[in-house]
């Protein structure tokens, strides 16, 4: 059924000569690039503790994902049926295993998250809307281009659901009880180091194809989960460092505010897009995107609101 599925989507593809996939695949590629923004823009200068929360939902999911992924090892759809054709460049972006979708639990906790924090406000209520209809467009996309069955993305919106439910429940507990978190922060800290360890350690099939190639390399599939899991160990570091040294706020005091945080969003894309190479090619796939991982979670978690206290204090 997901295999017939995915056909009835490509034969519309075709019938219509690939008219709309540009637009799927900007939908994926916004979902894992510059969705992030938005939460991260939304802790900085609106609500620190609802973008604390649309953050931690998604970095359960990074932790969670890889993890799942790992351990399933499913092919994706083209492996399994030669009838599938992902479209446009899918097949070179759509890397390793494919249960569950790793864009659907990236965008689903970020854009739920949103959907949540932007609910509160009846100024603001039109925005949950896109956020919601952005989460069923990317899972579609992911359909649409080929590249996930129907198992896939559901798996991928479970995961999101149970990122946005525990990071709930976590909330409320720390907010009866906000001497815990280090616990939390240190406990969080060992069981990414034990991920880490168990995606190194365990085996994963090695099937070939008839000339010879590895149809999944474990590897490269490692790479993307020392980088989810880097996320994560990333904003515990910073968290811990932004709690106990830093305790910005929002500034929320005019357009000034608005501009030096719109400001401070473009070095997250220029190190992804500079930073990464370097550390990757200086240390290695690996460790290399774990480093870049963390590195980069910490600038947005703790340095820019290192920064944006001493303005405070400055104005003051």
């Amino acid at each position: 059924m997901d295999i017939q599925y995915l056909l009835f989507l490509q034969n519309f593809r075709n019938s219509i000569n690939d008219a709309l996939t540009p637009f799927m695949e900007g939908v994926s590629a916004f979902a894992v690039d510059y969705l992030i923004l938005f939460a991260v823009f939304y802790y900085w200068n609106v609500d620190k503790r609802k973008g604390l929360y649309t953050l931690v939902s998604y970095y359960f999911c990074m932790l969670i994902t890889p993890l799942v992924k790992l351990t399933a090892c499913v092919y994706r759809p083209w492996i399994r049926d030669s009838r599938i054709i992902p479209a446009g460049d899918s097949i070179r972006t759509a890397t390793g295993y494919s249960f569950p979708s790793g864009h659907t639990s990236t965008a689903a906790p970020l854009a739920g998250g949103m959907a949540v924090n932007t609910w509160s406000s009846v100024r603001t209520r039109p925005l949950s809307f896109v956020f919601g209809l952005f989460i069923l467009l990317t899972v579609f996309s992911r359909n649409y281009l080929g590249v996930h069955t129907p198992q896939d993305v559901c798996v991928g919106l479970l995961v999101s659901l149970c990122g946005l439910f525990a990071a709930a429940k976590l909330f409320a507990y720390l907010d009866l009880h906000p001497e815990k978190e280090n616990w939390f922060l240190l406990g969080g800290f060992f069981f990414c180091v034990l991920a880490l360890v168990y995606i190194t350690c365990k085996s994963y099939p090695m099937d070939y194809t008839a000339e010879g190639k590895l149809l999944v390399d474990p590897q490269k599939m490692m790479n993307d989960g020392y980088g989810d899991i880097g996320k994560t160990l990333g904003f515990i570091i910073a968290r811990f460092v932004e709690k106990n040294w830093i305790q910005f706020q929002p500034i929320k005091k005019g357009w000034k505010s608005l501009l030096i945080c719109l400001v401070a969003l473009v070095p997250m894309i220029l190190l992804k897009q500079y930073f990464r190479p370097v550390l990757t090619h200086a240390f290695g796939s690996h460790w290399g995107k774990l480093l870049f991982s963390i590195v980069y979670t910490f600038y947005y978690i703790a340095l820019v609101p290192l920064g944006l206290k001493l303005l405070q204090k400055r104005q003051e």
